[in-house]
């Protein structure tokens, strides 16, 4: 994730690792910080931090293997459940989306 976000990674918190920022700001007047892209070793599962609202990425989702997900997060109980060149084009999907719509740190690599 280093690779493909030019970013050294960062705790957010104290289970979320991140690389890169961006800031958000939503229609409500709600403004915060957030990693371009960024994971958690939970207990639970392996949770990946994706966020890309395009068709492309809804696409690209269908190849990815067996998962959960919410609205910007991915859920996996193992590693090897999903196909990790999958992932890596979702977070290059990330990276342009948030390049696209938000200030942020990001630079596709």
């Amino acid at each position: 994730m280093k690779e493909w976000s030019n970013s050294e990674p960062k705790m957010w918190g104290p289970s979320i690792i991140g690389f890169g920022n961006y800031h958000y700001k939503y229609a409500s007047g709600h403004e915060g910080d957030a990693p371009v892209l960024g994971f958690s070793p939970r207990k639970s599962a392996l949770t990946f931090y994706v966020y890309s609202d395009t068709e492309r990425s809804k696409f690209v989702l269908t190849k990815l293997g067996k998962f959960k997900m919410s609205k910007a997060c991915i859920y996996v109980k193992k590693l090897s459940d999903i196909n990790t060149d999958v992932l890596r084009e979702l977070y290059f999907e990330s990276i342009k989306y948030i390049s696209e719509h938000h200030e942020c740190s990001c630079k596709l690599n």
